[in-house]
């Protein structure tokens, strides 16, 4: 079994989808409004042509989905809510952290910390917050 975020974007989302596939040196795969297939079921809303229907953003071995909301049904992200991406290296930690933190707000800069090599908060311009870290075992519980 495997679990996957799926972040839901106001209009963004293929913004969104650059600047990650900056940030994590991957290739987006997605479908906008405009490719779906005609329905008298589920008709394309004037305006959403463009926006990004599903989005898939792979990372390492690990999937995030992403998609636009339609403009009636605007969305909020949590405040209690990370995406969380484990990273193979320090320098890759510091370099997704550089692009991200654009036009965002940091919580912690990518540094060492007693449970992790190299650890990294912050909000992207987006509104959506990060947590980017190596991934690596933690040892403060280990008795």
């Amino acid at each position: 079994m495997k679990t996957s975020p799926y972040l839901i974007f106001n209009g963004n989302c293929m913004e969104a989808i650059r600047l990650y596939e900056k940030a994590f040196k991957t290739k987006a795969n997605y479908c906008q409004y405009k490719d779906t297939p005609p329905s008298e079921d589920y008709p394309v809303q004037s305006g959403t042509e463009e926006l990004v229907m599903h989005g898939i953003l792979p990372i390492g071995n690990e999937t995030i989905y992403l998609a636009d909301t339609i403009p009636a049904q605007p969305v909020a992200f949590g405040s209690g809510a990370f995406a969380c991406v484990e990273l193979d290296n320090a320098e890759d930690v510091k370099a997704a952290f550089e692009v991200l933190k654009e036009g965002g707000k940091v919580f912690c800069a990518a540094q060492e910390t007693f449970w992790n090599k190299c650890y990294a908060e912050l909000e992207d311009k987006f509104g959506l917050k990060w947590t980017i870290m190596i991934e690596e075992e933690c040892t403060c519980s280990e008795e």
